[in-house]
């Protein structure tokens, strides 16, 4: 195998495979990045068995050329060591080869590498996913959908199944819910249906994976087409290939969670909530969720304090848009309401409250695609 490479695209390809290497597998040879060169280009491959990355970088594409003398073969490197040897590299431009003994020499400028390779032949083979059941989103709209939910997994091994994102689609409608149960995130989007589109599975992502997915991928209104089988997911745009394993388990039925009237409604400027909520959180610290109150007053306002008895107290009014119903006092966790507000994405919220002891709503005032669901605290 042999190849000369531009150094940058080769670092961007590293860093992305690298997402899903992990020190801790217990297949050897996957501590390792796998390169495959070929005619097209220099493909390369990381994974932990529950994630699977492959980027490509072409040869040749918009008359750039990126990959040039290339003789094909593959080799597998160790990535403790090639991904730091490639970002300081002296030149821009990367020489690598590697023998039958698969000794592979790293060459760039005046500096040179000799590192041991390992045999690619015995590196598992990534399942090509070709199943009828797929779906293109722009790849910022996927972004976003994941951005609005995948925060409010659970972090707790104890109910493995609420780790993931659950995403279905129905009625022509992609959902996308996560829930720790004491909070869920949920967004939903139009999908045209194309022929037999609705009979994909509903399917839980590991949040995991769903992050790594969000870092790796740049904003752009580019496709990115969603395929999924019986345990995997695969997201694969242009040049990147990232697969995963899916969660086992029956997610719970979350519908019934939200309530479908409410007692109090209050709007207001998202910032506005949000800062006052973050100002009254500060020294609400000592107890273990940052816990705040919201009181509704006369004329709109809105009455926010964070209390902790040995550290002191904070009051904040806020002037809301609007207060329709029930006068309220109802306490939370600063930090899952933080979180929704952020999550929103729109100037202006609409927070629905049933009553101090029942969960409440946070939707964007004219969007109603867009839900966040939390549980208040108790406190005596």
């Amino acid at each position: 195998m042999k190849f000369s490479i531009q150094r940058e695209q080769l670092m961007e390809s590293v860093q992305n495979v690298m997402k899903a290497i992990s020190s801790r597998t217990t297949i050897p040879i996957l501590t390792g990045i796998k390169l495959e060169a070929t005619a097209n280009g220099v493909k390369l491959t990381g994974s932990d068995s529950d994630i699977s990355i492959e980027s490509f970088i072409p040869a040749e594409e918009n008359g750039i050329v990126y990959v040039e003398n290339i003789e094909p073969g593959s080799v597998v490197l160790q990535a403790k060591y090639f991904p730091d040897i490639v970002r300081k590299l002296p030149q821009k431009n990367v020489d690598i080869e590697s023998d039958d003994k698969r000794n592979v020499t790293i060459r760039s400028g005046k500096a040179e590498f000799h590192l041991n390779g390992q045999d690619a032949e015995e590196y598992p083979q990534l399942p090509q996913l070709h199943t009828e059941d797929s779906f293109e989103l722009p790849i910022d709209l996927l972004k976003s959908l994941i951005r609005q939910t995948v925060f409010a997994v659970s972090s707790s091994e104890t109910r493995p199944i609420l780790t993931g994102v659950h995403v279905k689609l129905e009625n022509e409608e992609l959902h996308f819910t996560a829930t720790d149960s004491h909070r869920l995130a949920a967004r939903r989007i139009p999908l045209e249906n194309k022929d037999g589109e609705s009979n994909i599975p509903a399917v839980v992502i590991p949040g995991k994976s769903l992050n790594e997915l969000n870092k790796i991928l740049a904003d752009s209104d580019e496709p990115i087409e969603i395929s999924v089988t019986e345990n995997q997911v695969l997201f694969r745009t242009k040049h990147l290939y990232f697969l995963s394993r899916l969660l086992d388990g029956n997610y719970p039925e979350t519908s019934r969670l939200i309530p479908d009237q409410s007692k109090t409604v209050v709007k207001i400027d998202t910032k506005e909530l949000l800062q006052s909520i973050d100002r009254a959180s500060l020294l609400a610290k000592e107890n273990r969720n940052n816990v705040v109150r919201l009181i509704t007053k006369e004329g709109n306002q809105i009455e926010i304090n964070g209390n902790s008895p040995e550290v002191g107290n904070v009051v904040e009014e806020v002037v809301a848009d609007e207060i329709d119903g029930e006068e309220l006092k109802i306490s939370f966790s600063a930090k899952y309401m933080m979180d929704a507000l952020k999550a929103v994405n729109y100037d202006q919220v609409k927070v629905e409250f049933t009553g101090a002891m029942r969960p409440f709503l946070i939707r964007p005032v004219d969007d109603d695609q867009i839900l966040q669901l939390i549980l208040p605290v108790r406190t005596y």
